[in-house]
């Protein structure tokens, strides 16, 4: 057996290997939908290179063409499933249909040119390319902080880059030069050490990114009000101090609009705790649907809610209200079998204001007219039409 052989006698081990280890580091019930995915890509990529490889056709004559064929389309299967987990892991990207459709197109185009070894192999190596071009796009493309910001986020896509540059590389190279009529040992050799490259790295890459992904998730859950879904009010407080920053800044109006429940005792008086809690989290949707992207919401205490609307026309709090007032009466009957009602109060950022805390008790005030006239209103705080 040459060195060649040996090294790809070895990849399907390695990312058999692979797979196991990352089975038993993150598990598989409690891992996030991008763990499970990787894992799903390396046991593709296992049992491919397994029945793709040359030493599996000579032992079983039977169907060697359907084999190597499946094969080929479980390793382009396995890089897919790679693709979709850092989607998952950093932004979705378009091309899921081809992505998808590639393994079957793999396998099937290949099992038609079976008998042209060479044309065969050289439309396995372009498919596996591309694909592998497609994973190298979404590990430079800018991800989403609400999905991933965790500390490992640059190592995992540097190792990415690693494993999948040399070995995008190695396959267009073979495929140059079986097209050209120069294939030999050595496009062969390149690709098996950089097939071992890549599969050395992916352990490592797969597992920081996992972490990343959990940690991420781990602060973003303890920002946050395990209820409603909304920021909490030691969240609120301290991302406001960024909202009033930019809006002195940029000199851009700034408001902060309260809201709160309407009987709420009396509701869990009556229905109960359970009915209480069921209020809160629908209200709580509610204002997370109908406010502007940009806004911050949080639960503030019981069941007030804060929305900071950044570059507020003076206008915008009442649409907020119209937008919520229509959900919510849409909503509640249908869902929670009851009508709710909230009053609101907000107050805009003023030039004398030293933070959140003003603005807040200028809005507490304005609450507090609402809830004298009778509940169920929008009002404004007092002078803020000056």
């Amino acid at each position: 057996m040459s060195w060649t052989d040996a090294l790809f006698a070895l990849l399907p081990l390695q990312a058999l290997a692979a797979a196991l280890v990352l089975m038993a580091f993150i598990g598989w019930r409690h891992a996030n939908a991008g763990g499970r995915w990787s894992q799903l890509g390396l046991l593709a990529l296992g049992l491919g290179l397994t029945l793709a490889g040359p030493a599996w056709a000579q032992h079983v004559p039977l169907a060697p063409r359907a084999l190597h064929s499946l094969g080929l389309a479980l390793v382009s299967g396995g890089v897919s499933a790679l693709w979709w987990a850092a989607g998952l892991w950093l932004m979705p990207h378009r091309g899921r249909w081809l992505m998808g459709a590639a393994p079957l197109l793999l396998g099937a185009g290949h099992a038609v040119l079976w008998p042209q070894a060479e044309l065969a192999r050289t439309l396995a190596d372009l498919v596996l390319a591309a694909q592998l071009t497609a994973l190298g796009v979404a590990l430079t493309r800018p991800g989403r902080e609400q999905v991933l910001h965790g500390l490992h986020h640059g190592r995992w896509r540097l190792l990415g880059l690693s494993a999948v540059l040399p070995l995008l590389v190695a396959l267009l190279a073979r495929a140059g030069a079986t097209l050209l009529g120069h294939a030999g040992p050595g496009p062969d050799l390149l690709l098996a050490v950089t097939g071992q490259l890549a599969l050395l790295l992916a352990l490592p890459l797969l597992l920081l990114a996992w972490r990343g992904q959990t940690e991420a998730e781990l602060a973003r859950l303890a920002q946050t009000d395990g209820l409603t879904g909304l920021a909490d009010r030691h969240a609120f407080q301290a991302r406001s101090v960024d909202f009033i920053a930019m809006a002195r800044r940029f000199d851009e109006p700034l408001a902060l609009v309260l809201l709160e429940l309407d009987d709420f005792a009396a509701l869990q008086a009556e229905h109960g705790p359970e009915v209480g809690d069921r209020a809160l989290a629908l209200f709580a949707s509610c204002v997370q649907t109908q406010m502007r992207l940009g806004d911050l919401a949080g639960r503030l205490a019981g069941e007030q809610c804060g929305v900071l609307m950044a570059r507020c026309l003076p206008e915008g709090p009442q649409a907020l209200d119209a937008r919520l007032r229509a959900a919510l009466a849409e909503r509640a009957p249908a869902e929670l079998g009851l009508a709710l009602s909230y009053s609101a109060g907000w107050a805009r950022l003023r030039p004398g204001d030293r933070g959140l805390p003003d603005l807040l008790r200028r809005a507490e005030t304005a609450l507090y007219e609402t809830r004298r006239a009778g509940g169920g209103l929008l009002t404004a705080e007092p002078g803020v039409a000056d």
